[in-house]
């Protein structure tokens, strides 16, 4: 795993927050990485969240000769008809306006769609995304509900990535206070209006929870991935879009405690 060092001046102090067991009372106080005292720049993440967005999507064009294979031409003046290509029948083809004729101005496979963006600058977005997740504010602002005496983010004991069931997993959240987030997600779910529906993307889910693991072959990934509105992710596919959606910051962050001191060694912050 690579190290990222931020050079960055100080804001504010290093917080601490509660350690949950999965009975969701608080064990103990924990230290959070500096990473979290990083300040949420909302313009650099709205960036990055553009350039990871247009990076998934596909190139696409027109067949060149899309509309044009037909043999018309235009019959001239003294017809009493517009000069467009035609055929022996009087039927307008090939012309932008006619029925199966060519696209005006077709989609070309050579557009550059993907917008890039500095290394770096993606890399403190992602810091910063990080950062967001221990703001109340940021979380209440992109919809979350929590409970007031829950600390951000939740932080959970190792064991939280052992748990084998969805039901479990559903247990443990409510004993956390933070099934009342999930049915909030469950709530929002819709059906897609437009064309999208029959293209593999009927319905529209909220975001609820994001849970972070150390372990890609944790239980807890199935468990948790079929819960509406619930995303897992290990910390080497942690992205922007997973701690942004939409490039909003302050998604609900639920992490081990293993997760949690793998984040303070990949992002070193040097204060000046």
């Amino acid at each position: 795993m690579e190290i990222v060092k931020i050079v960055t001046p100080r804001i504010r102090e290093v917080p601490e927050v509660d350690l949950y067991d999965l009975e969701g009372k608080a064990v103990s106080r924990i230290r959070l990485p500096e990473v979290f005292t990083l300040p949420v720049r909302i313009d650099i993440i709205r960036r990055a969240h553009h350039a990871s967005l247009t990076a998934s999507i596909q190139p696409q064009g027109r067949d060149p000769l899309a509309g044009k294979r037909r043999v018309g031409e235009s019959w001239g003046i003294g017809y009493s008809v517009a000069r467009v290509p035609r055929l022996d029948n009087g039927r307008a083809v090939i012309a932008p306006m006619t029925r199966g004729g060519r696209r005006a101005h077709a989609p070309t496979a050579m557009k550059v769609v993907e917008e890039d963006v500095n290394r770096r600058e993606k890399i403190y977005a992602i810091a910063s995304a990080i950062a967001a997740t221990s703001l109340r504010d940021f979380v209440i602002r992109r919809g979350h509900r929590i409970p007031e005496n829950l600390s951000l983010p939740v932080v959970v004991v190792n064991d939280v990535e052992n748990i084998p069931t969805s039901r479990q997993a559903r247990d443990f959240l409510k004993r956390i206070g933070l099934w009342v987030d999930v049915e909030r997600a469950y709530g929002g779910v819709r059906i897609r209006a437009g064309k999208g529906k029959r293209r593999g993307r009927r319905y529209i889910e909220p975001k609820s929870i994001l849970l972070v693991v150390s372990s890609k072959d944790a239980s807890a990934i199935k468990a948790f991935r079929n819960l509406p509105g619930v995303d897992v992710a290990h910390l080497s596919c942690l992205g922007i879009q997973h701690l942004a959606p939409g490039g909003v910051p302050g998604r609900l962050m639920v992490i081990s405690e293993g997760a949690l001191g793998e984040i303070g060694k990949r992002f070193r912050v040097i204060y000046i």
